[in-house]
């Protein structure tokens, strides 16, 4: 019979192996997250100042995965999360950052007429892509100047123009950043969507991507450019109402502001985004669409700015008609499109 002594040992001795084991397998779990996390650096182009700032962002990348798959494995959910550009930034850093922080809300309403009040909800079609109209250009990409209002404004404006036209043409964002600043826009600094629409108007139009291309910082204004399409006017979308959002959105592609500074805004992949978020609106985009999913659940289609590495190839679909009247993340709360 083994004595006390003996007993202890083999305890003792059990305890280090396992504990031994479990640091081996840390060891290896760290040494197969830092392979990962060189290879999403090599994928999105990211350096380092030095290996200090490098170590910090490895851990930040590791808590940002660690939530990720988290989230994936709950179950239960209609949307997942991924691992994209924004995965080596803490949500603070997220929220703070050009990307995400460019839409400022305008300090003073006019009201604006609204020419489908008396559009019926029951005429409506069930589902609306623009995209499958022809009057969707392809994803684009602010990169890290604030922005999203130019590209959420140029979205509605390139909708409306191949609706009026039967032409579809990639307009500039960057002549709203560079020339679009003697009022409350102010280029990478943020801005809004109406005040975009004013300069379009008052400038006679915008020009082409092709021949005022986007550059991801502000530069001097370029003059004497020849304009490629034109707007009339721009309305705004009543307030905290997805009905009149719906009728607007029926007949063509509107700009929304949204909230999009939540971890599962920024990480998110795919699916139909459900569940709450913020109402702090920083965040230009443009409704695209609208429909329904095999299990019923009702969805906006939205396109984003942020280049096809995020979301859904860089589209974006969030719960339609939920309980709070300003819509998902606030999209209900002040939409504008602009007028032919």
């Amino acid at each position: 019979m083994a004595g006390p002594n003996a007993l202890l040992l083999t305890i003792l001795g059990c305890a280090f192996f396992c504990s031994a084991a479990l640091a081996a397998r840390d060891l290896s779990d760290d040494s197969a997250m830092a392979a990962r996390h060189e290879q999403w650096m090599t994928q999105y182009g990211r350096v380092y100042k030095d290996a200090t700032e490098k170590a910090r962002r490895f851990e930040v990348f590791k808590a940002n995965v660690k939530f990720i798959e988290s989230f994936n494995s709950a179950g239960n959910r209609k949307f997942w999360l991924g691992v994209n550009q924004f995965a080596d930034l803490t949500n603070d850093e997220f929220r703070v950052t050009k990307t995400n922080k460019g839409f400022k809300p305008s300090p003073v309403k006019v009201p604006t007429g609204f020419r489908y009040e008396n559009v019926s909800i029951d005429a409506l079609p069930a589902t609306v892509d623009w995209r499958t109209k022809g009057a969707v250009t392809p994803i684009k990409n602010q990169g890290q100047c604030g922005c999203c209002w130019a590209f959420s404004a140029v979205a509605a404006m390139e909708g409306i123009v191949k609706i009026s036209t039967s032409k579809l043409v990639s307009l500039s964002e960057q002549e709203l950043v560079d020339c679009d600043v003697h009022g409350e826009d102010q280029g990478c600094g943020g801005g809004l969507m109406d005040d975009a629409f004013k300069f379009i108007i008052k400038n006679g139009g915008l020009t082409t991507e092709s021949s005022y291309p986007y550059t991801a910082a502000d530069g001097k204004c370029k003059s004497g450019l020849n304009n490629a399409a034109t707007i009339k006017g721009f309305e705004d979308v009543p307030a905290n109402n997805e009905a009149a959002l719906m009728k607007a959105v029926a007949n063509q592609p509107v700009s929304v502001a949204v909230d999009g500074g939540d971890m599962t805004f920024q990480f998110y992949s795919g699916g139909v985004m459900t569940g709450s978020c913020g109402t702090d609106l920083d965040h230009g985009i443009a409704a695209i669409g609208y429909g329904k999913t095999s299990d019923g659940t009702k969805y906006w289609l939205l396109k984003n700015s942020w280049g096809t590495t995020w979301g859904e190839n860089g589209y974006l679909r969030m719960e339609k008609d939920i309980s709070d009247k300003r819509g998902m993340c606030g999209l209900a709360m002040d939409p504008s499109y602009p007028t032919e």
